[in-house]
């Protein structure tokens, strides 16, 4: 090493100082983002290594300082999933008694607004039967029920009692393929039985293939089985076609669409009207007339005339003439004397229907039924027919000859 130094002396001191210099120049020079220009170097010297120690590090010592820590991880994942788990059934708990209480809100609504006497109940079972559709619910005789009872819900109707036990009875669903009732269509107004299928849709039978179902249109219960009252929703026609005797209609149960868990059972049914269907359009809006127009305006009751046909003269002259005579119509026993037309001005006088302006009591020849017109017309003197009648020569005298 001192040989080194003494031989090449001056060549090591001038690298010495072209080092130091280049060092007091990085120093004091910046980037654009003012940083050293040292310090850019170091690190871009620096980075390498660094990376290749942090490789080294990574797959030697923290591998085997993961495994170990890695050993408490699973029994903290298992304590974790078992927690996500009980919150989970949890949750859909809270969300069955949230529907649940959604579900007694809207029973006890109803009851309040209903007509008939309701009892709440909740289906505990289903039947054993292979095709039968019936389930059970935890009211019976004991709580006033009996067999032959409606079974609905807010939404529609359910079924019936088939069978009433004292804490339980058995109820018929409406997709039973032995069920029936009564049931009219909203719009329409069509009669017709419905009837169960076996499944999701219900048949409403002999409804004639010349009535008018649309699809979409709902029916309701007609009250004809005596079973259910009158009102009730029944469900909307989701196919309706002609058939070989009877058309094809069928409708998907409204009460049946969110499962059957509370009903109410009718206890005391009350009819109900069936709402009025929407209109097909709705009302044109026209703005009032202008006001120098509505000025302008005339109408033939402002003038004192109507237009009438020859029936409603006829039917103002009969009402002159019973409210004349004291006499009110259809209200006569049978026997009691009937109005006299023949005091009709129009007829007394022989007057045309024509001769008598609008606006005013329109004479016409009225007519001539055996039980209100007398047989033979009295004599009318001149005060009462205001024209001279011709007498009726005598019956013993001959007509005078009449000169040639």
């Amino acid at each position: 090493m001192d040989f080194f130094l003494s031989r090449y002396r001056n060549l090591t001191v001038l690298l010495i100082v072209i080092v130091a210099q280049l060092l007091l120049i990085a120093y004091q020079v910046k980037t654009n983002r003012d940083i050293p220009l040292i310090r850019v170097w170091a690190v871009t010297a620096v980075t390498p290594a660094e990376q290749v120690l942090e490789v080294v590090r990574r797959y030697t010592w923290g591998f085997v300082e993961d495994y170990f820590v890695l050993l408490g991880v699973k029994s903290e994942n298992d304590k974790l999933k078992h927690e996500n788990g009980d919150l989970k059934l949890e949750n859909h708990y809270l969300k069955s008694e949230l529907s649940t209480a959604d579900r007694a809100r809207a029973l006890s609504v109803f009851q309040a607004h209903s007509q008939s006497k309701t009892v709440a109940a909740r289906v505990i079972g289903n039947g054993t039967g292979a095709n039968s559709k019936v389930v059970f619910v935890d009211r019976g005789s004991a709580s006033g029920v009996e067999s032959g009872m409606a079974v609905v819900t807010p939404d529609g109707i359910v079924g019936k009692v088939v069978d009433a036990y004292p804490t339980a009875s058995l109820v018929m669903l409406i997709t039973d393929p032995t069920f029936a009732a009564g049931v009219i269509s909203l719009k329409n107004h069509v009669r017709g039985t419905l009837k169960g299928q076996g499944h999701s849709e219900c048949l409403v039978d002999y409804v004639q293939n010349e009535e008018a179902v649309d699809a979409g249109e709902w029916f309701y219960t007609s009250g004809d089985d005596r079973i259910f009252p009158k009102g009730f929703p029944v469900g909307q026609v989701s196919a309706a076609r002609n058939g070989k005797t009877f058309k094809e209609i069928y409708i998907k149960p409204s009460g049946m669409q969110g499962g059957v868990e509370e009903v109410l059972i009718v206890l005391e049914g009350v009819h109900q009207q069936i709402p009025d269907s929407d209109m097909a359009t709705p009302g044109y809006k026209i703005l009032a007339s202008p006001a120098e127009s509505a000025a302008q305006a005339t109408t033939p009751e402002a003038n004192g005339t109507f237009l009438t046909t020859d029936a409603d003269r006829l039917r103002e002259q009969y009402k002159q003439a019973g409210a004349a005579q004291n006499h009110v119509f259809g209200e006569g026993v049978p026997g009691s004397k009937p109005p006299d037309f023949t005091k009709i001005p129009g007829i007394r006088a022989n007057t045309p229907a024509s001769a008598v302006p609008l606006g005013a009591p329109q004479p016409a020849v009225p007519p001539k039924p055996a039980a209100v017109v007398p047989p033979s017309l009295p004599e009318t003197s001149d005060a009462d027919s205001g024209a001279a009648a011709p007498a009726k020569p005598p019956a013993d005298r001959p007509p005078a000859p009449r000169n040639p």
